[in-house]
């Protein structure tokens, strides 16, 4: 038998009337209420008419969400999430993938009225976008956007608070000599997370022992863990800008018998489902895929049922995982020796290769 509202009103022991409001994303609910229906409702497997829904308040029952790419754990967990929340309120999520660069208004989910709101996750061009759907009227929410300007209904985390935590664990153990590896200066997070780690190391009077610029993958943390080893150089500690980076950048160290964390720590960012998987297990700076996808499903329910009036932000603190790639790699001296297997070398942490 089909599972009715009544029945989801039955198993939380509320009134049909709260669990219509839950439904339709009214903000007049009480939290622990609101969270007894989705409960029941999650038990029960309760999903409501979209024809129905659709008859009566006029609207398409479908959520846009853009975003950039897939092949990316952490989007992947959002997406994930932002789809079963917004299915317990009877909504169907149309997911594209696009740069941006083609223009908001040409865009297929913003033309005819085809959705009732739209998410944009991590958008590049997000100006292209806002124009267009504000000119249509069309609520929207942004999830890891570029541009401060555009804060108003955006879901972010807090990257210069993760950037500084990371700093300040590498520093708790004892490092002077720490580099950062980040993406390229287009992206917001990885400006904010640079200069948190940069406030963290100013703080206690010392420079970076090096900042590189590059791609999010593992190829720029692999290349320039190679090109440290050639120059003989190397720093005692590591802050990657995302986890690809801190595993490429293991994976050269590893290779030249430079064991981690002993010799070199390493910390990474946004805790990919690989960070607990490959050895040493890997620090890092976790973002909460569903405290995101949670607060940028309810931020947008709320607007497209008329409940939130004015623009507000919402920043996710991230959380420091400490895991082997730092764990036990207090500093204790200066110089080290490395065997790569048929030629040792010694390096001074922080300087030049000793002769």
């Amino acid at each position: 038998m089909k599972v009715s509202i009544f029945d989801v009103a039955k198993k939380s022991g509320l009134s049909v009337v709260t669990v219509s409001r839950v439904l339709n994303g009214a903000g007049s609910v009480r939290e622990n209420n609101r969270q007894k229906v989705l409960d029941a409702i999650r038990e029960l497997d309760y999903r409501p008419s979209a024809a129905a829904r659709s008859l009566a308040s006029g609207k398409t029952g479908i959520i846009g969400l853009i975003v950039t790419t897939l092949q990316d754990s952490f989007f992947d967990a959002v997406v994930k999430e932002l789809n079963e929340v917004l299915a317990l309120h009877g909504y169907f999520l149309a997911i594209s993938i696009s740069t941006g660069m083609e223009g908001g208004d040409n865009h297929y989910l913003i033309q005819e009225d085809r959705v009732d709101g739209l998410i944009l996750l991590s958008p590049m061009e997000e100006d292209n976008y806002l124009v267009e759907l504000k000119r249509r009227g069309i609520p929207y929410v942004l999830i890891d956007n570029q541009q401060e300007s555009n804060d108003a209904y955006s879901v972010t985390i807090d990257n210069v608070k993760g950037g500084y935590a990371a700093a300040s664990h590498l520093l708790e153990l004892g490092h002077t000599s720490i580099a950062h590896l980040c993406g390229q200066e287009m992206f917001r997070s990885t400006r904010e997370r640079r200069s948190g780690f940069l406030q963290a190391l100013q703080e206690k009077g010392l420079e970076p022992f090096e900042i590189v610029h590059g791609d999010f993958d593992i190829g720029m943390g692999y290349d320039t863990g190679k090109r440290w080893l050639r120059e003989g150089k190397l720093p005692t500690a590591v802050f990657a800008g995302d986890d690809n980076i801190a595993l490429g950048l293991i994976n050269a160290l590893m290779e030249a018998g430079v064991r981690v964390p002993q010799e070199v720590a390493v910390v990474g960012y946004d805790d990919h489902y690989i960070a607990s998987q490959l050895r040493p297990h890997l620090t890092t700076l976790r973002q909460p895929a569903d405290k995101i996808g949670l607060a940028a499903a309810d931020m947008l329910l709320r607007r497209i049922n008329g409940n939130m009036k004015r623009g507000a932000s919402i920043r996710i603190d991230p959380e420091l995982i400490v895991r082997e790639s730092t764990s036990g790699s207090r500093v204790q001296c200066n110089l080290s020796e490395r065997d790569s297997g048929t030629q040792l070398i010694m390096f001074q942490k922080g300087g030049s290769k000793l002769t």
